[in-house]
């Protein structure tokens, strides 16, 4: 978990995914329509991607744990969590906040 939570912390917006999930595509395109530039790590790319996957599935209380996005070093959650701050005008202040929008 120790590693998870330092990926996520590296950056204001960090976004664990698997290349061929069709909701971390769809999250992974809400953000860059956003212009926030986002580490994504691919876990299904990713030598330590089954270490990874095991430590966000606990962290989350899910399997499979992807999307799972961070924001500012804190979980905020899955596509569902997403797209509810998105369309409740909520996401964009969050990400204001966390420094990964300057607009």
């Amino acid at each position: 978990m120790d590693a998870v939570m330092k990926l996520a912390s590296q950056r204001a917006v960090v976004i664990f995914s698997m290349s061929s999930c069709c909701m971390c595509h769809t999250v992974k395109s809400l953000f860059h329509n956003l212009s926030v530039s986002a580490a994504v790590y691919e876990l299904d790319e990713d030598p330590r991607g089954r270490e990874i996957e095991k430590a966000l599935a606990k962290i989350v209380g899910r399997s499979p744990p992807v999307p799972a996005v961070f924001i500012g070093g804190n979980l905020v959650g899955s596509t569902d969590k997403i797209m509810s701050l998105h369309l409740g005008g909520k996401l964009v202040p969050l990400l204001r906040e966390a420094g990964a929008l300057w607009v």
